[in-house]
């Protein structure tokens, strides 16, 4: 058994650990401040759109308000994680990392074609005595809009066909079936403000419904407004309002919730962080009551 001096020095040397780490947190932290005002001052923002050719000089609010723009210039790979909480009929906690890389391809000075694609691997709960499997690849998407390479006051728009691909690994993760429909967008960018609404919706090609359904008609609308303040920080709402034509019960999902976060250089990389959370005001029976969203983007 430990003498009190030894409890004591024990007790001493774990709070020096501990303010040790906290020292080096902070002192991690002031570093990140002073390298991102460096870089404010070395990258001064403009107004201007950014394009391939100008991101490495560009300001970070004006490299955000460009990937804010779902038919932008740039070509991002980001990482969405969403965490849903109370999902099944045990209330357990779903992950869903979605890989959507954006790459705009330039036909000509006049028109663009923005490719899209979400790539969703599924972590989820236990449905027991029903069997879901817990892990997995979901249906893939692809989007292509064909958007005008030229704003005319702050507007621009694009429009093309989705396509869900039947990826999936397991019949619990999603339909076997090929899935296409439309989907078109509608931006508005103005100094701080980059608002709009995305619309699709995906019908199977074919399947059939019953016991063990592979039919689906996926509507999907996504009003979004961003703020940003300057030096690449900002403020978002992107709720995905979603409805499912073929579910039994309550059919939308309908959240309400928004993020934050900013754009960072790793060396002269752009990252775009956020994080923040959506609460469902309407959802299926078994349907997450929140969940807690967070982004890691790279941006080319």
């Amino acid at each position: 058994m430990l003498d009190h001096e030894a409890q004591r020095s024990m007790k001493v040397t774990t709070n020096a650990k501990k303010y040790g780490l906290f020292a080096t947190v902070l002192a991690g932290f002031a570093l990140c401040l002073a390298s991102a005002q460096a870089q404010e001052a070395e990258h001064p923002d403009t107004g201007a759109r950014v394009t391939h050719d100008t991101i490495d000089k560009a300001g970070e609010t004006d490299i955000a308000k460009e990937s804010e723009n779902p038919i932008g210039n740039l070509t991002i790979l980001p990482f969405e994680n969403y965490t849903n909480f109370d999902v099944g009929p045990h209330k357990g906690a779903q992950n869903i990392l979605q890989f959507e890389p954006v790459v705009p391809l330039h036909i000509n000075d006049d028109w663009t074609l923005i490719n899209r694609a979400i790539v969703p691997p599924v972590w989820n709960p236990s449905y027991a005595p029903a069997h879901v499997a817990s892990f997995g690849l979901a249906p893939i998407e692809y989007e292509g809009f064909f958007s005008p390479s030229h704003s005319v006051d702050g507007w621009t728009w694009g429009a093309g066909p989705v396509v869900q691909i039947p990826a999936a690994t397991s019949p619990t993760l999603g339909s076997s079936v090929w899935g296409l429909g439309p989907t078109a967008v509608l931006v508005k960018t103005t100094d701080h403000i980059v608002a709009g609404v995305l619309i699709n919706n995906v019908f199977s090609l074919g399947g059939h419904e019953g016991p063990h359904p592979n039919r689906y008609s996926q509507f999907l609308v996504e009003p979004f407004i961003n703020y940003n303040f300057g030096h690449g920080w900002f403020i978002a709402t992107a709720p995905l309002i979603t409805d499912n034509q073929y579910a039994t019960g309550t059919k939308w999902t309908v959240p309400v919730g928004g993020v934050g976060g900013r754009i960072i250089r790793v060396g002269k990389l752009p990252v775009k962080l956020s994080i923040g959370a959506y609460y469902n005001v309407v959802r299926p029976e078994y349907g997450a009551t929140w969940t807690l969203q967070s982004t890691v983007a790279f941006i080319f």
